[in-house]
């Protein structure tokens, strides 16, 4: 299903054109393929005004009708799944089946959204803990923190909205929302359902805008909470100069994999795969170091140079396709020199390396330097490289060196190396028998060190949007 001609912002609620139009481009074909409605900044100051005056109607919405909300949209995106994937393929060059998939996974992340939205739970707090407090009682509650902002990338430009907006909207949050300009028609597409829902006005405002006039975002006052998806070094700096609201950053990383002496070598090299080259490793947990143990490190490499070899490359709308085009060829290029760089530096290309255009070949390599780019930044490409370790503290020692922490994996049927991996390796999430790159859309998701602050995961992502009210109560002395 091609895109449609033109697409409106949403300010307050309300579609919306501006005489300014943000080009959409097919990132396969690499051609204009339609374009969105453009923010100024007095448009941004709007919607946040807006979302300031409906925060008291928002806090006030009753559950139930915050989930009748989620389950609308649940329902909208069931209808529209198809339309949702192709837009998918065609502004990311997302592989089309890999498109399907985040669209399911945005429907779980609103139907999950839904059900927390009926579980905003508090406690009752007994005070009478010294005689001093002999007669007093608490409890506490959460309560919506206010205006939210948030900008979002390009690689999941479905759920990593939704993961966004849904616990908003479960919290009682009025939100202003930038997506990547690369990547803009699906969080519109979304707005178009949420402009349905009987929402107070003002709840929300979509708006693809530049990042000079989208200042506002990160920071006025009036929003109480920033929530970013994207580079390390824009996200600290968004920090920086975001005053005093709450901040979540959701990073980078450079994701680590240790691959044990006892595994199971075909259902490793299986899951690695897709690890390491699912959405042409554009994935801030996308496998790019792989630590192998030194008695299967030949036979392990060899099957993973195997399985990426056959791997099929080629246009994101073909069934087959697994590898698509890298967002842009700017980027593409900086992935293929970050490779040629490592190789002068003594790397030996094991399969892949070349570019054109947008497509660089899926990429492994070994005898990296621990000191080359490839090994301490975030290639955010399809390229992944190996080393071999001894035992397994060493191995741990490796993960660990690195200034990342979002997620690793471990590949092992020893029970105490799991215990060891989850109590030292420095990184938000330890997945054992698993790639670094698997995620369930409501268990807590974030890093450590450079990959960021906070917690997502709908449930998490609501603690984070909400505070805590205390009540404490004197019992009064009865009436003489």
């Amino acid at each position: 299903m091609p895109l449609a001609t033109q697409y409106p912002l949403f300010v307050g609620n309300q579609a919306q054109t501006t005489g300014a139009w943000l080009p959409v481009f097919d990132k396969y074909s690499g051609k204009e393929v339609s374009r969105v409605a453009l923010a100024d900044k007095v448009l941004v100051d709007k919607s946040i005004e807006l979302a300031e005056g409906a925060r008291t109607d928002m806090a006030e919405m009753p559950a139930f009708a915050r989930k009748n909300v989620l389950l609308h949209c649940v329902r909208r995106v069931q209808a529209r799944a198809a339309e949702l994937a192709d837009a998918l393929c065609i502004e990311a060059g997302k592989p089309i089946r890999d498109a399907r998939t985040e669209v399911q996974r945005l429907i779980d992340t609103f139907t999950v959204a839904a059900e927390e939205a009926v579980r905003s739970y508090g406690e009752v707090l007994p005070l009478d803990t010294t005689e001093r407090t002999v007669g007093y009682w608490g409890a506490w509650k959460r309560v919506p923190i206010g205006v939210c902002s948030f900008i979002t990338p390009f690689n999941f430009p479905l759920n990593l909205v939704a993961h966004k907006i849904a616990p908003a909207i479960a919290a009682g949050c009025p939100f202003v929302l930038k997506p990547s300009s690369l990547t803009p028609v699906g969080a519109l597409i979304v707005a178009e359902i949420l402009a349905e829902c009987e929402l107070p006005r003002g709840a929300f405002s979509i708006l693809p805008c530049h990042s000079s006039d989208a200042e506002a975002l990160i920071t006025d006052a009036r929003i109480k909470l920033l929530s970013f998806t994207g580079s390390d070094v824009v996200g600290w700096d968004l920090k920086n100069k975001a005053g005093k609201k709450r901040v979540i950053l959701e990073l980078g990383g450079n994701a680590a994999v240790i691959i044990d002496k006892d595994t199971d070598l075909d259902d490793a090299v299986s899951r690695l795969v897709t690890g390491a080259f699912y959405q042409s490793g554009q994935s801030c947990i996308s496998v790019q170091r792989m630590y192998v143990h030194a008695e299967i490190y030949d036979r392990f490499r060899d099957l993973m140079v195997a399985r990426t070899r056959a791997l099929p490359v080629g246009d994101p709308a073909d069934e087959s396709t697994v590898i698509g085009p890298i967002i842009s060829e700017k980027e593409a290029t900086r992935v293929e020199n970050w490779v040629k760089q490592s190789i002068d530096g003594g790397a030996r290309l094991l399969c892949g390396g070349g570019r054109q255009g947008r497509m660089m070949q899926p990429t492994l390599l070994e005898q990296v330097s621990a000191q080359d780019v490839l090994y301490r930044k975030e290639v955010f490409g399809p390229v992944a490289f190996f080393a071999l370790f001894d035992s397994f503290d060493d191995a741990l020692n490796m993960v660990n060196d690195s200034d990342y922490g979002l997620q690793a994996g471990v590949f092992t049927r020893d029970f105490t190396h799991v215990q060891k991996a989850w109590h030292t390796l420095e990184v938000g999430g330890v997945i054992i028998n698993d790639v670094p790159s698997w995620r369930v859309d409501h268990m807590p998701y974030g890093g450590v060190k450079d990959s960021g602050l906070g917690r997502e995961g709908v449930r998490f992502s609501m603690d984070e949007m909400t505070e805590i009210r205390l009540l404490a109560v004197r019992t009064l002395p009865e009436p003489a």
